[in-house]
């Protein structure tokens, strides 16, 4: 890293963002059994080898059909009862729209360690009371942002921190797809739905490797033919006086083929370039091909490299953003980045996009 500043935040990760497996694994009680346990939550903690003490879901059925298939010894329709018979080092596993959150956190011992699904709420007093109650009761609280844990991001994130392509100038995130909302019906009655649902990945993202941007810009719209809210969005942020262009640019309603579907984050810096192509958006549900690739100015005529690289965004990443808890309750690292308190940080910039788009930018002065 030559002549580069070593104090920017890219080339100094929390040791969290390592991907290593807690060296003393605790059982895992899942509170909720729909679509993202079955197919994320449970393939990845199958795959860790994590144990599941417990899942509960009102709907009986559903989390007997996930426990018999992953052989969990316990299924519960209450979270009272789910909490009584827990082991007293469990993690809770919260997997539940943010409008349930409070309602299970009240019930979960004081000082107990939770993973709360993603977003922390509707709005931004949501996340506030949610923050709340877990200062309240002294839980060791997390969200599940699982694309900082993904495991291109993993590599990509730790050839920055080695300085390969020197300082960050550029910063962009571009999704152009045709996202199916239908196979989620919960987000189609939502008043905000694609920075709530879905760029909030990339804003916490960006967060992770950044920090705290100082400004946020925004657009964000709904297609003139779809009943559900904002499906396109572009969001700057801007960090002060650092010379950093940070974009994200999404558009879910591009049906109009796999050609010129695009589905990347591409880190620009002064010595080269990282991009990393999201598989699992393209044509999803069944995804296309991942790709991590790396360009530098010393090898300018190789063009664009291949990054070896295992896993994916689902299931793998739902494994770090479950280690990343328990290696902090077992004191293998210092402190918890995706904590309830940094997380909020994010639904703050979230917000502030939400109003910047309400304003509807600066008018012109076509009069002066």
């Amino acid at each position: 890293m030559d002549n580069e500043p070593t104090n920017l935040p890219e080339f100094t990760p929390h040791p969290g963002y390592t991907l290593a497996p807690p060296t003393t694994p605790r059982p895992i009680v899942i509170i909720g059994a729909g679509g993202i346990v079955r197919d994320a939550h449970l393939p990845a903690y199958h795959k860790a080898g994590f144990e599941i003490a417990s899942i509960t879901d009102l709907q009986r059925h559903r989390a007997q059909n996930l426990a018999a298939q992953y052989a969990v010894p316990q299924v519960y329709d209450d979270v009272a009862a789910a909490v009584a018979a827990a082991p007293d080092n469990a993690v809770f596993d919260v997997a539940l729209p943010p409008e349930a959150h409070i309602d299970v956190l009240e019930q979960l011992p004081d000082g107990a360690a939770v993973l709360l699904q993603k977003p922390l709420g509707n709005h931004l007093p949501d996340g506030i009371r949610t923050r709340e109650v877990c200062r309240r009761k002294n839980l060791v609280a997390a969200v599940n942002t699982q694309l900082r844990f993904a495991p291109y991001v993993a590599v990509a994130r730790k050839l920055i921190a080695d300085g390969t392509i020197g300082e960050l100038y550029d910063f962009e995130i571009r999704v152009s797809v045709r996202t199916p909302w239908e196979m989620f019906p919960y987000v189609l009655e939502l008043d905000r739905l694609e920075i709530n649902m879905h760029s909030v990945h990339y804003l916490d993202l960006i967060r992770s490797f950044l920090g705290d941007p100082t400004g946020v810009s925004a657009v964000t719209v709904r297609h003139p033919e779809k009943s559900h809210a904002n499906s396109r969005s572009d969001i700057a942020l801007t960090y002060g006086d650092r010379p950093v262009r940070v974009v994200v640019s999404t558009n879910h309603d591009h049906q109009f083929g796999e050609r010129y579907e695009e589905s990347y984050v591409k880190w620009e810096g002064t010595k080269g370039a990282v991009r990393l192509q999201l598989g699992l958006l393209l044509d999803y549900p069944r995804g296309g091909e991942d790709r991590l690739e790396v360009v530098t100015d010393d090898r300018l005529a190789e063009g664009w490299r291949p990054v070896p690289f295992e896993g994916s965004w689902f299931p793998d990443a739902f494994i770090g953003s479950m280690s990343v808890v328990q290696r902090y309750l077992e004191g293998s690292i210092p402190s918890l980045p995706t904590s309830v308190e940094d997380v909020f940080r994010t639904m703050a910039v979230v917000e502030a996009a939400y109003v910047s788009a309400a304003r509807g930018g600066e008018p012109p002065p076509y009069d002066d």
